[in-house]
């Protein structure tokens, strides 16, 4: 394996990938006795539309998080009693553009580590199980539909995107749920669970050469070829719509205001755009901001608010949410402050202390072992080693900051969705 060290962070990465193309990261903890392990898949929720062997296939919106559920799905089995009996415990999540399977342990390692690839690569699929998912599922859909906050993210990503796939739930819905059949979960594991398409990242007081033997040996050393997503999302940068509103039982206005950045892409430059998005979201609005502290003041906003840099795969945008009785106030100020920002810049004092704090949240992260395995591996699928953030942070510049505010704080870009109380309808 290929052993590399990060003084900056005192930090170190095992890295080899197998014959069968799975990546393998092992980052180890000399001394600790807990171990997370992450089996991650380069697929997720908006990757609906993909080529396998010379063929076109398009599934409908949800598949990947029910396949996430199924897997745990096997004949005569508990495979979360079977990780407890170990003393470990396993859980499962499924984003827009990754899934993932993970477990947490003190003993016994190797053990879970074979059972969490087994279990991963082995789809069992009926149609009687198919269904009963259907209707557990279609709960879990239900039970969002009442939250407040997700019904306000999906206003947002409707108004802001026309054509990406972020404007459709993860879960998917009930009509497009009801499509889902067993050999459609067979094609997609097929076409996503390759080892080539997967990573497999450690962090803990482990062997490396363990890992990789244990994954050789459960998924076998023949390369398959997964399928190839089509993923193409254009979009204008302006968006579709400027706001968006409903009400529910809420005690007082939600809102979510997002403004359209242009795709990161892949490589290191992505996760400069990415740090350096998050510092225009910490110059603009972040809570030592003097927006922030003017907004907070007047009673605008209130502990609520907050916000940052989201991106994914084919998409990116600047957003902040809270709670407030003037949601038409906020986003008119934050427009006006990254108006100034532009024409005044930012002074070079504050820019420090802002990047001071940004990496040094970062690097407090690092001692969340699972925090850690995420990065990992959503880096990876990136093009990226998450390491070396640091000399990302130290390239960049106050000037590129304002240069960020320029391009994508504008009214063109800005979408904001509200949620008003039931008695309540109309914006302030």
């Amino acid at each position: 394996m290929t052993l590399t060290h990060y003084p900056r962070l005192d930090e170190a990465a095992y890295v080899r990938r197998l014959d069968n193309g799975l990546t393998v990261i092992v980052s180890p903890k000399p001394g600790f006795s807990k171990k997370v392990a992450y089996f991650a898949a380069n697929y997720g929720a908006i990757h609906t539309d993909f080529l396998l062997d010379g063929e076109d296939f398009h599934t409908p919106s949800g598949v990947a998080h029910y396949l996430e559920h199924k897997l745990f799905d096997l004949p005569g089995r508990d495979v979360s009693e079977e990780f407890a009996a170990l003393g470990a415990t396993v859980n499962a999540f499924t984003s827009y553009d990754m899934t993932a399977y993970y477990f947490s342990t003190t003993e016994n390692f190797s053990a879970c580590l074979e059972k969490l690839l087994s279990f991963v690569s082995t789809p069992y699929f009926t149609q009687e199980t198919v269904a009963k998912e259907q209707g557990i599922i279609g709960q879990e859909i239900d039970m969002t539909a009442d939250l407040p906050d997700a019904k306000s993210f999906e206003m947002l990503a409707e108004a802001m995107y026309a054509k990406h796939p972020l404007r459709v739930p993860i879960l998917g819905t009930r009509d497009s749920i009801a499509e889902i059949t067993p050999e459609m979960l067979t094609l997609c594991h097929r076409a996503f669970y390759a080892p080539s398409n997967m990573v497999l990242c450690v962090v803990g007081d482990v062997e490396p050469e363990t890992v990789c033997r244990l994954a050789e040996t459960v998924l076998g050393s023949a390369y398959r070829a997964p399928g190839t997503k089509q993923t193409d999302w254009r979009e204008e940068m302006t968006c579709p719509a400027s706001q968006a509103h409903a009400s529910m039982e809420v005690a007082m206005p939600l809102f979510q205001l997002g403004f359209k950045a242009e795709p990161l892409g892949s490589g290191e430059e992505a996760i400069r755009q990415e740090l350096l998005g998050d510092l225009a979201a910490e110059a603009l609005f972040g809570e030592s901001s003097p927006l922030y502290l003017q907004l907070y003041q007047e009673g605008v906003i209130d502990a609520s608010f907050g916000g940052g840099f989201e991106a994914l795969d084919g998409a990116a945008l600047l957003v902040c949410s809270g709670d407030s009785w003037e949601p038409e106030k906020v986003r008119q100020a934050i427009l006006q402050e990254a108006r100034r920002l532009r024409a005044a810049g930012i002074p070079e004092k504050d820019f420090a202390r802002m990047k001071r704090s940004a990496l040094g949240r970062r690097i407090r992260d690092l001692d969340s072992f699972d925090s850690t395995c995420f990065r990992l591996c959503a880096c990876f699928f990136s093009g990226f080693d998450y390491f070396r953030f640091p000399e990302m942070y130290q390239q960049i510049t106050p000037q590129d900051v304002q240069t960020f505010l320029r391009r994508v704080v504008q009214p063109e870009r800005c979408a904001m969705s509200v949620i008003f109380p039931i008695e309540q309808e109309d914006f302030q």
